[in-house]
């Protein structure tokens, strides 16, 4: 596997695993009936939070070469491996258009 994909799945479960911590920590600062102190302190503990459990920082990576461009997100396929893939009848419910 190259590393660029490897780094991908190591970022892809860092935001798996604090997804929910993030949400509470989003709701509290978020929340206006709670005191501005609490609030402060929740905003503060996020910022504080690696920058990898950010969803925002995944890229979106081809899974089959790890090439980060031209990517076909139902399914996570370069351009090129999803066309390789669909000739070969790799996909299930693809087939080459024809008009």
């Amino acid at each position: 596997m190259r590393c660029r994909l490897l780094r991908d799945l190591r970022n892809r479960q860092a935001v798996a695993n604090s997804e929910i911590t993030r949400q509470a920590f989003k709701y509290i600062t978020r929340n206006e009936t709670l005191p501005a102190r609490v609030r402060h302190q929740a905003q503060l503990q996020l910022n504080a939070m690696p920058k990898n459990t950010s969803p925002v920082h995944v890229h979106n990576r081809c899974v089959a070469t790890g090439h980060g461009s031209g990517i076909i997100r139902d399914f996570r396929l370069c351009r090129i491996q999803f066309r390789l893939k669909a000739l070969n009848g790799e996909l299930p419910g693809v087939k080459k258009a024809s008009w």
